[in-house]
């Protein structure tokens, strides 16, 4: 460890925020991989169906007053692995296609400060038919410094007072990994807390990750009056916490201000803001509030303070919305930033339905529930919640056991439904680098059982095309049913061959060939 001496620095300030960018730029997405970061609960499809509700009521908004000619970005900030991104976008294109009316073009540019991740996005097979389209772009983008964005596919630089629609800005878990002024009230007096590091030096021997693991954090506290001065910019939102708050540390999310002024600054009219994250939005959350503490998951996090925002930009004018209800994993606002916010119904509209109503805090507040009860389910409750996630992969590869059990039972419409799901499933399933679950063997496995041979092999055969060097002996025995089954004797035959050369033992397969040998 650094020794006692260290020298002391405004939290905003500290080397911490530098580590933390290491370790992204060390990671790349990697740093998503078994959920060493987390990413499904901001990350999943029923959450990118809202938010692809409230982008395409945006849409539907700006058309209806006229502005349908020019496109619409919709930027995210650290797009971390992707996955929220394809979802986002795949159902977006869902939505317009079914609705069928003249909305504006719209090009989603997913963003990070690790240029590996960039690089990654760019040749992700998922990925590429959304760039030949035109609706998806990248770029690496600064959120502390950058005040233009350098699109990497149409090679456009986008600089301020370029857009003539409002910027659209997505920030998932975002706010709270970005530098934050920290504050204590007391006595009715603002105190900057600042802070001494102690972690590992940089050697070339250890990790960002592991160097971040050994933080550790000593406060100070000293008056600051500057909070208190009329001409400080927030000061409405200060003079709030000290007059209702007392002996509470407050994270002050300055820096996060100026990056949304600077995008803002990138339109004309203004900006429209999606942003999920552990932040509180209510004061009394912030009232004895204790020092923070890192939150370690690979990298770390802090709190986001919603409530700052919120006043913030409602003094400028801007609806915020948040849930009338507590958060409990996941809060999730939005800001219109806009002239005339009560002009756009269809994006509140979406934002109630989507989010107020039933939204992604509470599907996974009962997908915890039901990841615990999963050998309890039925078949109908297993159909319902998985429609209900969006024919999630992840609910899908946990209850494949649950299914296969319940199979024998199943009616022929709840096979249907099975195999509707599941091809609604593979058509928007994303691939996370690092993090691959053979789905489509678990797929083919399921319609095994359902004696739907011509699908099973289908799904059989993609898997062992994706794992030449790892095939069982089960899959090859699978597909050799399913060709005799479709009559396909010759193929069957080979893949009896196969299965042979894996378990050379195997009594069903050298009975089958033995069989099939004599016949010719």
């Amino acid at each position: 460890m650094t020794d006692n001496n260290n020298p002391i620095y405004r939290f905003s300030e500290a080397p911490i925020w530098n580590l933390l960018w290491e370790y992204y730029e060390e990671e790349g997405l990697r740093a998503w991989s078994n959920d060493q970061v987390p990413q499904y609960v901001t990350s999943n499809p029923m959450i990118g169906d809202a938010y692809a509700e409230m982008i395409f009521g945006f849409l539907q908004d700006r058309a209806n007053q006229g502005f349908g000619s020019e496109p619409v970005y919709i930027v995210e900030l650290g797009a971390g692995a992707g996955r929220l991104a394809y979802h986002v976008i795949h159902e977006l294109r869902e939505l317009i296609e079914y609705a069928g009316i003249d909305i504006p073009d719209f090009c989603y540019v997913m963003t990070d400060l690790a240029m590996n991740n960039v690089t990654a996005w760019q040749q992700h097979p998922a990925l590429q038919s959304f760039i030949q389209e035109g609706i998806v772009d990248f770029a690496r983008f600064n959120a502390v410094e950058d005040t233009e964005l350098q699109l990497a596919v149409s090679g456009k630089t986008i600089q301020p007072g370029d857009l003539k629609q409002p910027i659209l800005i997505i920030a998932n878990y975002f706010f709270d990994g970005i530098p934050q002024d920290l504050i204590y009230i007391g006595d009715g007096k603002v105190h900057e807390v600042d802070v001494a590091v102690q972690y590992p030096p940089s050697d070339g021997v250890l990790k960002a990750s592991e160097r971040i693991s050994q933080i550790q954090l000593d406060y100070t506290y000293r008056h600051a009056p500057e909070y208190e001065q009329d001409d400080y910019p927030y000061r409405s939102v200060i003079a709030m916490y000290q007059e209702h708050l007392e002996d509470s540390h407050i994270l002050f999310p300055a820096a996060a201000f100026t990056c949304l002024d600077r995008l803002n600054a990138l339109s004309d009219a203004g900006f429209l803001l999606i942003t999920a994250d552990k932040g509180d939005h209510l004061m009394e959350k912030w009232q004895f509030a204790d020092p923070p503490e890192l939150v370690l998951h690979g990298s770390f996090s802090f709190t986001a303070n919603y409530h700052a925002m919120q006043k913030v930009y409602e003094q400028r004018g801007a609806e915020v919305l948040f849930p009338t209800q507590h958060y409990s994993s996941i809060n999730i606002g939005c800001i219109l930033s806009l002239e005339q916010p009560v002009r756009y119904p269809n994006t509140r509209l979406a934002y109630r339905r989507c989010v107020e109503r039933f939204g992604p805090d509470e599907f996974f507040s009962l997908k915890l529930w039901v990841d615990q009860h999963l050998d309890s389910l039925g078949l109908q409750q297993i159909l319902s919640f998985w429609r209900l996630g969006g024919y999630d992969a992840e609910f899908f590869i946990q209850t494949t056991k649950q299914i296969s059990s319940l199979m024998a039972e199943a009616t022929d419409d709840e096979r249907e439904d099975i195999l509707s799901g599941i091809e609604a499933m593979w058509s928007s399933y994303y691939v996370m680098e690092h993090q691959h679950y053979d789905l489509a063997l678990d797929i083919g496995l399921v319609l095994f059982e359902m004696d739907m041979y011509e699908q099973s092999k289908r799904y059989l055969e993609i898997s062992v095309a994706q794992e030449k060097e790892e095939v069982v002996s089960t899959v090859y025995y699978c597909l050799a049913i399913s060709c005799f089954e479709l009559e396909q004797i010759e193929q069957g035959a080979e893949y009896l061959r196969k299965l042979l050369e894996v378990e050379p033992d195997h009594e069903e397969a050298l009975a089958l060939i033995s069989h099939f040998e004599s016949m010719e």
